[in-house]
């Protein structure tokens, strides 16, 4: 392979990455340079991700939109985040994201947050959205809080872009603050991703309907029926941080036990990805890092307390195997940590009740990376967190002024 033959591989994997970190993309918001790269492998990506996941893409001057959907709507390891903490948005930031594009549908190119907020309210309190019990305002700093987050989220999908204004002055409630907004319709348009439009089913409940909107159609024919496996793996393969074989069918098992090498090695092609084949299932790790949504905290209160409990669970794994250990036992355990080092762990997370809200944190993520399965029973280490080596924290002290 020449030098010219390196690059475009290359850009091509470069552009696979950002489409999966970022599967709508504008040429301004969230990577210009990663839309070039797009737009310039356009018909590659476009075959590509038809042929291996099933996937479509859309791509133009100003939008590249990966039609990625998630193997089904029960994952609640990786819900929408929008603020620097990566708190994951309630069932209200979510209903409120609903009515927030409804609103921004029917709104002017420019519009301010102002306006936004005035039109969810009067929207949420039509009968329809009335009888589910939302009710949305803006009189405390929380609820002003959640639109803002609900704004952010947008801004950072390129459906808003700030003109001027402050949202934190918003939230603080400032006398005559106020943001202005240019929409961006065509990205907004790409949002909903599903097979069919929400309008065009008719259920008798929420489960129903929710069932019905991310089905796929598959013909009834052999060949079809094996490219439906083959793309549900290769949609496992490049969402997950790992797939393990107890959670596949036993279609996509019998699939993947005769097909793996030919898998791995299209993906790792296409993405630059290496690798990790083990007994219990499979890993794919990203060196650049650009396709990772989640990682493995490092600095801070937060990381440091899921370190320590990652450490934990693994040192009980491979004690005592993938048995459930108790939420409370986990709790008890935090406070302890909590204690010791209180000294260099951010003010409050020694009081009472902040053990169990690091220890949530800290669970949420690691279930997101697929390292623990939280069930009824408690927390069920799983087998790669035993791959994880962990070095004792290193504490940074303030410099000293010079004399």
């Amino acid at each position: 392979m020449d030098a010219l033959e390196r690059r475009e591989l290359e850009e091509r994997q470069a552009a696979v990455r950002a489409l999966l970190r970022y599967p709508l993309l504008t040429a301004v918001e969230p990577d210009p340079n990663a839309f070039k790269l797009v737009r310039r492998h356009a018909r590659w990506l476009r075959e590509w991700f038809a042929e291996a996941a099933g996937w479509s893409l859309r791509v133009d001057n100003g939008l590249a939109r990966l039609q990625k959907r998630v193997p089904g709507s029960s994952d609640c390891t990786r819900p929408a985040a929008a603020d620097r903490s990566g708190s994951p948005f309630s069932r209200r930031r979510y209903a409120l994201l609903c009515v927030g594009l409804a609103v921004l549908e029917r709104a002017d190119a420019q519009v301010t947050l102002g306006q936004v907020a005035e039109r969810v309210i009067a929207m949420a309190a039509e009968p329809t959205l009335a009888r589910t019990g939302l009710t949305f305002s803006i009189a405390t700093r929380d609820e002003r809080a959640d639109l803002v987050a609900v704004v952010r989220l947008l801004q950072n999908m390129g459906v808003l872009s700030r003109v001027a204004g402050d949202e934190q002055a918003f939230v603080n409630s400032a006398p005559n603050s106020d943001v202005l907004y240019d929409v961006n319709r065509r990205a907004m348009a790409g949002m909903l991703v599903t097979p069919r439009g929400p309008s065009q089913i008719e259920a008798p409940d929420f489960a129903s309907r929710l069932g019905r909107l991310e089905a796929d159609m598959v013909p009834d024919a052999a060949e079809s029926r094996r490219q439906a496996v083959r793309h549900a793996l290769v949609r496992r393969l490049l969402d997950d941080p790992v797939v393990y074989t107890e959670d596949l069918t036993p279609d996509q098992q019998a699939y993947l036990a005769s097909q793996r090498p030919f898998l791995v090695r299209r993906i790792c092609e296409a993405t630059g990805w290496l690798a990790e084949v083990r007994a219990e299932g499979l890993l794919l790790l990203d060196p650049t890092g650009d396709a990772t949504d989640l990682r493995m905290p490092e600095e801070g209160t937060d990381g440091h307390a899921t370190l320590l409990l990652a450490e934990y669970l693994a040192q009980t794994l491979k004690a005592s195997g993938p048995v459930p250990i108790p939420v409370f036992a986990l709790h008890r355990q935090m406070a302890t940590w909590a204690r010791q080092h209180r000294s260099h762990w951010r003010k409050g997370a020694g009081e009472p009740g902040a053990d169990v809200e690091l220890c949530a944190l800290a669970l949420h993520r690691l279930e997101g990376l697929g390292l623990v399965r939280v069930c009824p029973d408690g927390v069920v280490p799983r087998p790669a967190l035993a791959r994880f080596s962990y070095q004792p924290a290193v504490v940074q002290q303030p410099l000293e002024a010079e004399a």
